[in-house]
Order: structure tokens, then sequence, then C-alpha cells
């Protein structure tokens, strides 16, 4: 039972001996085992700190790449309409193109037509003229046989023109 009521000589230099490691371990231990434990502190608070702007670059991130894909579906859904636009334009132009040619194809014809019209025209007066003196030859050499009737109607023609 000596283990349980301990001697005074033993309390003694137990507490003496307890007392010297608590004042070599407050001189040199303390200060680096609190510092060391200060400095693992600060790391775990770094490392929340770092984990926490992670977490929130990955949602900045995550947040931009969704706008840089809804800025390139307005992009895309841009240059749909402008090639939709250009194709009308060009389908439009051409169109508008191809009417004119028309247009200018058919006022051309109009205008050959009334050309070739006219030319026949020409053509059948001529005809009709050189007809005419034809039959006026024929029918003044057939009136005109006889001498007498070739003077009467000279003075006529003379008579006549002297009126006008």
């Amino acid at each position: 039972m000596e283990l349980v009521s301990p001697g005074i000589g033993l309390i003694f230099w137990m507490t003496l001996a307890f007392g010297i490691l608590l004042y070599i371990l407050g001189r040199f231990a303390w200060k680096p085992i609190l510092k060391s434990l200060r400095e693992r502190e600060e790391s775990i608070d770094e490392a929340l700190h770092q984990a926490d702007k992670a977490r929130k670059d990955m949602v900045d991130l995550k947040f931009s790449n969704e706008q840089l894909l809804a800025d390139a579906k307005e992009e895309r859904d841009a240059l749909l309409r402008q090639a939709r636009e250009i194709k009308e334009k060009l389908i439009g132009d051409a169109r508008e193109k191809a009417n004119t040619e028309a247009n200018r194809i058919v006022e051309s014809a109009r205008v050959t037509i009334e050309n070739e019209k006219k030319a026949a025209m020409i053509e059948l007066k001529n005809q009709i003229a050189r007809l005419s003196i034809e039959i006026a030859e024929k029918v003044l050499q057939r009136e005109l046989d006889n001498k007498e009737k070739q003077n009467e109607y000279a003075d006529a023609l003379i008579r006549k023109m002297n009126l006008n």
C-alpha cells in the first residue's frame, strides 16, 4: 500500500521534478509547440479560405461558361439571321434582275415587232403604189391609144395644174 499513500519526500521530489519539467517545457518547448499549433491553425484556415475561394471561382467560372455559351448562341443566331437576310436579299435581287431583264426583252421584242410592222407597211405601200402605177399605165395606154385623146388629156392636166 505504499503506492497509494506516498511519503512526503516522494511528493516533494515529484513536485520539484514536475516543476522543473514545466519550467523547461515552458522555457523551451511551449513556445515552439504553440507556434507550430498556430501555424497549423493558420494553414488550415488558409486551406479553408482557399477552398472557399476555389468554390467561388468554380461558381464564377460556371457562370462565365454559361454566359459564354449564351453569347455564342446569340452570335450563332445573329449569324443565321444575317445569312437568311443575305439569302433573301440575293433571291430578291435575282428576281428583280430577272424581271428587269424580262421586261427589257419584252420591250425589245415590242420595238422589233413595231419596226417590222412599219417596214411591212412601207413595203405594202410601195407594192400598192407600184401596182397602182402599173394599172394607171395600162389604163392610160389603152385610153391614149389615139393621138387626139392624148392631147385632150394633156390639156386637161395643164388646166388642172394652173388652178392649183
